[in-house]
């Protein structure tokens, strides 16, 4: 007797190919991200993934769209908790740098780049504008998008060569993770005089 194959809905397919992408890009970098791949990984056809994605540029993009959703919401929570004095700056640091190097962003934004898939990138940059503009609400600090700016592309930089440059210097790997949280206390402190 066999068991018959429950059908998921188209959203949660997508989902699914997006998770199983997530999967690939950690596993094995973005160039193991492609439909052919995600459909073996989900069990799906490559035709499937079209229908979904339109292409692997498509696919790339939405899994950009996801990972940068769910970095912005951590960050964003990072800065709240560090306003309220919950958290310090090393906590909004930490949190950018995992997203970069531990969740993929950087190796996937770089690949984008290097590949010519630079509209796949339009969810990472529109999810850290729109970042920047919540962060900016009821807030007088003219300093979220220098300060944005600066963590990103460190956070970036360290994704794709810390480990290779720190150790090259002889400083720890968690050296440029102490420079970007030291700079992010200063413009806060700058910004948000104690009195």
């Amino acid at each position: 007797m066999s068991i018959p194959r429950q059908r998921l809905t188209s959203e949660k397919s997508r989902d699914a190919a997006i998770e199983a992408a997530r999967a690939l890009l950690l596993e094995n970098g973005p160039q193991a991200v492609t439909l052919k791949a995600v459909a073996a990984r989900v069990g799906k056809t490559h035709a499937n993934l079209l229908h979904h994605f339109g292409s692997a540029a498509g696919l790339q993009a939405e899994l950009a769209r996801s990972i940068a959703e769910e970095v912005t919401s951590s960050i964003a929570e990072a800065v709240e908790r560090a306003r309220n004095g919950e958290a310090d700056a090393r906590e909004i640091v930490d949190r950018t740098f995992d997203a970069f190097d531990k969740q993929g962003a950087g190796a996937l934004a770089a690949w984008m780049i290097i590949s010519g898939n630079r509209d796949a990138l339009d969810p990472i940059l529109q999810s850290i504008r729109s970042l920047v503009d919540q962060l900016s609400v009821d807030h007088e600090d003219h300093r979220v998008p220098e300060s944005t700016l600066a963590l990103v592309l460190a956070a970036l930089g360290d994704a794709l060569l810390g480990e290779a440059i720190s150790g090259t210097l002889g400083l720890p790997r968690e050296a440029s993770r102490e420079l970007a949280a030291d700079r992010l206390r200063a413009q806060l402190e700058a910004s948000h005089p104690r009195g």
